[in-house]
C-alpha cells in the first residue's frame, strides 16, 4: 500500500514536471490541523472536538498562466477526532493519519494572494486509540482506506515564503457499517518555502 501512495506520488510530482521544466516551482509545507468527523453515528458519545494534530509534506507549483497555477502535494497528515465517554468521561483521542495527495488549482487575485479549490486523495497508513496513558492501534475492517475530500483554501506568497489556510470537507465516508456517515473535517493551517 505504502509502495502504491509512493508510486502515484512520485507519478504526479514527475509528470508536473516534464509538462513545465522550467516554470515548477518546488517547496515544503507543515502546519497544524485541527480535525474531526462529520456526520451521523456519534450516538454512544459526547462532547466530541477536534484532534489537534500536524501536517508535513512536499509540493510543485506550476504556473499555467500569470494568474493560475496548478499545485500537486504530498503531506502527511494527523487526522481523527476527541472524543469523553459517558460513564467516566475519560478522555479519549482516536487518531486516523494519511498521506494525502491535493491537487490545487490556485487563481492569484492579489499580488502574491491566491485563493485553492481541488480534490485530495487520502490513504490511511495509521489508525489507534489514544487513552491518555495507553494507546492501542487498531485494525478495523470496516474503515475505508481511502478518502476523498473538496479543498478550498488561500495562500499568500512573499518572497520565497508563503502562508496558507484550508479546509478539507470529505466526501466519502470513513466506516462502511450501516447507519453511520461519517466524514473527515479538516481545517489546516502553516506556513511554506519554495526552492
Amino acid at each position: 500500500m505504502k509502495k502504491s501512495i509512493l508510486f502515484i506520488a512520485a507519478m504526479l510530482l514527475s509528470t508536473t514536471f516534464v509538462a513545465a521544466q522550467e516554470f515548477v516551482y518546488f517547496g515544503a509545507k507543515g502546519g497544524v490541523n485541527f480535525s474531526t468527523f462529520s456526520g451521523d453515528g456519534f450516538s454512544d458519545f459526547e462532547d466530541e472536538s477536534s484532534r489537534t494534530g500536524y501536517h508535513l509534506g512536499l509540493l510543485a507549483e506550476v504556473p499555467l498562466s500569470d494568474r493560475f497555477s496548478i499545485q500537486p502535494e504530498v503531506l502527511y497528515s494527523a487526522q481523527g477526532f476527541d472524543i469523553v465517554r459517558r460513564d467516566d468521561n475519560e478522555d479519549i483521542e482516536h487518531q486516523l493519519d494519511y498521506i494525502t495527495v491535493p491537487v490545487m488549482a490556485k487563481l492569484y487575485v492579489l499580488e502574491g494572494l491566491a485563493l485553492e479549490a481541488g480534490p485530495q486523495f487520502g490513504f490511511v497508513v495509521e489508525e489507534s486509540i489514544d487513552f491518555g496513558s495507553a494507546e492501542k492501534e487498531l485494525f478495523n475492517d470496516n474503515r475505508n482506506d481511502f478518502d476523498l475530500s473538496l479543498g478550498l483554501g488561500a495562500s499568500y506568497k512573499f518572497s520565497k515564503f508563503f502562508v496558507y489556510g484550508r479546509y478539507n470537507a470529505g466526501m466519502t465516508d470513513i466506516y462502511d457499517v450501516e447507519g453511520v456517515d461519517v466524514k473527515n473535517s479538516v481545517v489546516q493551517a502553516g506556513v511554506g518555502l519554495l526552492f
